[in-house]
């Protein structure tokens, strides 16, 4: 299985893709997607929809995980990251692909094993996971990667949980 996992932001996207096949991840591919400071919202939004498109059709994921948006304060700036945050949902439901969705206190437990774990706890976990020289940057990337993480450790039981809901 391959599960692209996609930290949303309207100046970085990180995203990460890897495989998982029995107990073992490997990483596939991951980096961000930037868009320019001061330019229109409309270019911005196009930008990181282009580019998701752009990635998923080269690594050809067979699932996406997004992390869930927490915001405390900046409204101006969370109404900008949903926006791109559903341009990429657009993006991964206009090629067939199942989503799923990960509070940053799951995707520390799954990764970590402790839903408050420090971001440099979770990113060195991250490092000795998927066997990595070094922690990926900016930190927009390692999240990513957090989040696929959390998605494979996860989706076997989610998806067992959901067999039993429809029934």
């Amino acid at each position: 299985m391959r599960v692209m996992g996609i930290d949303p932001g309207i100046a970085i996207v990180g995203f990460g893709f890897i495989d998982k096949n029995g107990s073992k991840l490997t990483p596939v591919q991951y980096g961000c997607i930037q868009t320019e400071a001061h330019t229109p919202d409309e270019d911005r939004l196009l930008h990181v929809y282009e580019g998701t498109v752009q990635l998923i059709e080269k690594y050809q994921p067979d699932t996406v995980a997004f992390e869930k948006l927490f915001f405390n304060r900046n409204v101006t700036n969370a109404m900008s990251v949903s926006q791109a945050r559903g341009v990429m949902i657009l993006a991964a439901k206009q090629k067939g692909l199942p989503i799923a969705e990960y509070t940053p206190m799951q995707v520390k437990q799954a990764v970590v094993g402790y839903g408050k774990a420090e971001k440099r706890q979770v990113q060195e976990m991250i490092r000795m996971f998927l066997n990595l020289q070094k922690i990926p940057k900016p930190d927009d990337v390692a999240d990513a990667l957090a989040v696929a993480v959390c998605h494979a450790h996860s989706y076997v039981l989610n998806s067992k949980i959901n067999e039993v809901l429809k029934k």
